[in-house]
C-alpha cells in the first residue's frame, strides 16, 4: 500500500511527536497534530487525511465522539489509540465505525499494520457503501419503470412487454434515460 498522509489526534504534547515521528518512520506524512477533540474534527475536513491517530481521552470531545463527528462529515479511516484496554471502550470504538484499536505505548510495526489494516478496510466499506447506493437506485428505478409500465398498459391497453418496448423507444428517441421517461410518465399520469 502506498504511503499515508497522517493526522494524529493526541493530547500529550510528548505522545503525540513521538508518535510523529514514529509515522514518518514508517515512510508516512504526519500532516498534523490535534491536541482536542474538536480540533481534530476540523483537521481531518481540512487536511482529508488518508488516516488518523485517534487518542479516546482528549479534552472538549472525547476520541470516541471525534471519531463519530469525523466519520460522519469527513469519512476516513480512524485507528483508535488508547492507554487503557477496557471492553466497554473496545465495544464503543468498534460502534463508532473505527477501524482499528491499539493501546499505548505502540510499537512501530504494531502502527503501520494498524495503518494498513484500517486504511483498507476503509477502503472496502466505502465500496461496499457505494454498491449498496447504486443497488438502491437501480431498485428505485426499476419501482418507477414498473408503474410506467402499468401507467401505459392501462392507458393504451398493451400488454407489458410492449409497454416496455415503448418506453424504451421513447428513451431512444428522446436520448434519455429509462427512468428519467418513466418518472415523466408517472408524473404526468398524477396531474390527469
Amino acid at each position: 500500500m502506498k504511503n499515508m498522509r497522517v493526522l494524529i489526534a493526541e493530547d500529550e504534547c510528548a505522545v503525540a511527536h513521538g508518535l510523529r515521528q514514529q509515522v514518518e518512520s514508517l515512510g508516512h506524512v504526519a500532516v498534523g497534530i490535534a491536541s482536542t477533540g474538536a480540533q481534530a474534527v476540523r483537521l481531518a475536513r481540512e487536511l482529508r487525511p488518508d488516516a488518523i491517530l485517534m487518542d479516546i481521552k482528549m479534552p472538549e470531545l472525547d476520541g470516541l465522539e471525534a471519531t463519530a463527528a469525523v466519520l460522519e462529515r469527513s469519512p476516513t479511516a480512524v485507528v483508535i489509540l488508547t492507554g487503557h484496554l477496557e471492553r466497554a471502550l473496545t465495544e464503543r470504538a468498534t460502534q463508532t465505525g473505527a477501524m482499528a484499536y491499539l493501546v499505548k505505548p505502540v510499537a512501530a510495526e504494531e502502527l503501520e499494520a494498524a495503518l494498513q489494516v484500517a486504511r483498507r478496510r476503509f477502503e472496502e466499506t466505502q465500496e461496499l457503501r457505494g454498491e449498496v447506493a447504486s443497488l438502491r437506485e437501480a431498485l428505485q428505478v426499476r419501482k418507477i419503470v414498473e408503474r410506467a409500465k402499468g401507467i401505459i398498459m392501462q392507458r393504451l391497453g398493451v400488454g407489458e412487454a410492449e409497454a416496455y418496448r415503448r418506453l424504451q423507444k421513447r428513451a431512444r428517441d428522446q436520448n434519455r434515460k429509462l427512468g428519467d421517461i418513466a418518472q415523466s410518465i408517472v408524473e404526468a399520469d398524477q396531474m390527469i
